[in-house]
């Protein structure tokens, strides 16, 4: 029987490595939006809510930066605000801030791109509506990589105030380098049960949960073979991936532990490295309150 993951399964807060956390906080407040919720010496947790924390932030005492697109490991995290007004806005106050900015119409998203201090990539973008997507013949979800309206995105959100990323605004999905895409597939599919929704050639492929445009994205343009991060670097501590209840919880570590991986328990939730060595916190929606 195929794997089929639950299909109200999202992805989390992320967890990232950073060699100054000082410069990072600055850097995901200030520029990004987040606020901060609580600092140890060591650690900040950032949030939109004044709640929740979204994104951790893990410092790394000499961490080494790595160039882009040279190890299996993040590419980019995506943090999905909830409409094209906020998406403007973010726009606007990166612009305010003078950084590179990249961009992408996805057709079924708008998309901008940034990098961090640490080179992790990040993603800030607001879906079209869903019944907007479109499928091709082999029922995969069209996505291409049209320039964004960036003029109408200033437009939208002209004479409003910048007040950081708005309350209703997650991680949309995570994308990962990948040293071979065919054993991505196998992990993230056959065992995980996520579906593909769209390929993209034979270098990336893109899968979710209850027909999402994707919620993981797996590209293999670091190269083929590309050597995982080192433990050392900065980069993707986990990301956390919500199902909604234990049943499903326990039917996930069963498949994984049938296949071979080894899940570990701490901290009252499991984690599992995927064959690229990214780990993956396995929690539910009660355990994230």
């Amino acid at each position: 029987m195929t794997a089929h993951i639950h299909d109200n399964t999202r992805i989390g807060q992320v967890s990232l490595k950073v060699s100054n956390l000082e410069r990072s906080i600055e850097f995901y407040t200030e520029v990004v939006g987040f606020q901060l919720l609580r600092q140890t010496a060591d650690t900040a947790e950032l949030t939109v809510d004044g709640k929740h924390p979204l994104l951790t932030l893990k410092f790394i005492e000499n961490a080494v930066i790595l160039p882009r697109q040279s190890a299996a490991g993040l590419y980019h995290f995506a943090i999905l605000v909830p409409n094209r007004v906020a998406l403007g806005l973010s726009l606007r106050n990166l612009l305010a801030h003078e950084i590179e900015i990249g961009q992408g119409d996805h057709d079924v998203s708008e998309a901008l791109y940034i990098h961090d201090p640490d080179n992790n990539g990040i993603e800030i973008y607001a879906d079209r509506p869903r019944d907007q997507w479109k499928k091709d013949a082999n029922g995969y979800y069209i996505m291409g990589t049209d320039p964004v309206d960036a003029e109408g995105l200033v437009a939208i959100s002209e004479n409003l105030p910048w007040q950081g990323l708005p309350e209703g605004t997650v991680i949309g999905h995570v994308h990962f380098h990948v040293s071979n895409l065919l054993k991505a597939q196998q992990f993230y599919c056959d065992v995980l049960g996520f579906d593909i929704t769209c390929r993209y050639g034979s270098s990336a492929m893109f899968v979710s949960a209850g027909g999402y445009h994707h919620h993981m994205g797996l590209n293999i343009w670091a190269g083929e073979g590309a050597p995982p991060a080192p433990e050392h670097a900065a980069g993707l501590d986990y990301f956390e991936l919500i199902v909604p209840n234990p049943t499903e919880l326990e039917a996930v570590v069963v498949r994984l532990t049938a296949a071979g991986y080894g899940v570990e328990e701490r901290d009252g939730a499991k984690y599992v490295a995927d064959p690229f060595r990214i780990h993956i916190k396995l929690v539910t929606d009660g355990q994230t309150v």
